[in-house]
């Protein structure tokens, strides 16, 4: 973790206030590297976070079995993980409504119609619940006011560049050296 800023004592003080963000929002291990640039006299706040890999997504058939009964016309979905059944039921709620979808029991869903075609639907998503979680690391620690920002975020580096001013290049140049420093391990 790097926080640039011309004042040490400023410096230290954002080192420990981002580690106290980490910790809260339990981001340690999911975060590979950190650089940060702070400048009070030039209102600026620039905040490049490396995330580490994380698993592929979890589609529907990763987790459920889907069937489809055509005497009946009914697909039946029957759970094999229930870690993922909140998530499962968002999904269709967000699908169909409540009433449609009939939930005989604990591991088991029914659905009129034939909607097999749910198995390749994204269940769960580490690297987009992770990105979620690290914006909102990012907007804990930025400083009160600075409300224009630019986000300048790759596929694994969440950047932002955040003032209470109109953005200068210097400062996005500044922020697309952090995202060549992290992407190659510096």
């Amino acid at each position: 973790m790097l926080v640039e800023c011309y004042d040490e004592r400023g410096a230290e003080v954002y080192e420990i206030i981002i580690k106290q963000i980490f910790q809260d929002l339990v981001l340690g291990s999911a975060v590979d590297d950190l650089k940060a640039y702070v400048n009070p006299d030039d209102p600026v706040f620039v905040l490049a976070i490396k995330m580490r890999k994380t698993s592929n997504a979890i589609l529907f058939e990763d987790v459920a079995n889907l069937t489809y009964n055509k005497e009946n016309d009914v697909t039946t979905i029957l759970i094999d993980n229930e870690n993922y059944l909140p998530n499962i039921l968002k999904l269709l709620w967000r699908q169909f409504s409540r009433d449609e979808i009939y939930q005989p029991n604990r591991y088991q869903l029914e659905i009129k119609g034939d909607y097999t075609s749910l198995k390749s639907e994204v269940v769960d998503d580490p690297h987009s619940n992770l990105q979620r979680r690290v914006y909102d690391a990012i907007f804990r620690i930025l400083p009160e006011g600075f409300k224009i920002i630019k986000d300048l975020s790759t596929e694994d580096i969440v950047t932002v560049v955040a003032t209470d001013e109109l953005i200068k290049d210097a400062w996005i140049e500044k922020a697309h050296e952090y995202i060549d420093e992290l992407n190659n391990g510096k």
